[in-house]
């Protein structure tokens, strides 16, 4: 049996929920506290067809850097996971607005939930 992974007690983790990647949209997510974000998720609920979709953060209405994810249509399915490390433009002070936009490219309406991990300022 595998053990868990050990959370860090200074990160903290916040979900948007899109309706479809598929449709060149927003999700939204209020910051709970001031830090970085280390990271961010997205989990499609089902599979994509025609083109990839690509989805990119923003923070208050400016672009974080070095977030530009690439869903794959080719082989895609229920729970596939695509990730995103900031270079820059990555801090959040509590308030702030995150958000995640999609380009809309693929087609096929596919609900999509994004994660992302905060880490606090210490």
């Amino acid at each position: 049996m595998a053990y868990p992974t050990r959370r860090k007690l200074n990160e903290k983790y916040v979900s948007a929920y899109m309706a479809d990647i598929s449709t060149a949209s927003s999700a939204f997510v209020v910051a709970p506290s001031s830090g970085t974000i280390e990271i961010a998720y997205s989990t499609i609920y089902n599979a994509i067809t025609v083109a990839d979709a690509v989805w990119t953060m923003e923070i208050n209405g400016t672009a974080v850097t070095g977030v530009s994810v690439t869903v794959a249509n080719s082989g895609s399915a229920a729970g596939d996971m695509d990730s995103g490390t900031p270079t820059g433009a990555n801090y959040v002070n509590a308030g702030d607005v995150i958000e995640f936009v999609s380009d809309g490219a693929s087609t096929t309406t596919c609900p999509v939930t994004f994660t992302a991990v905060i880490r606090e300022r210490s």
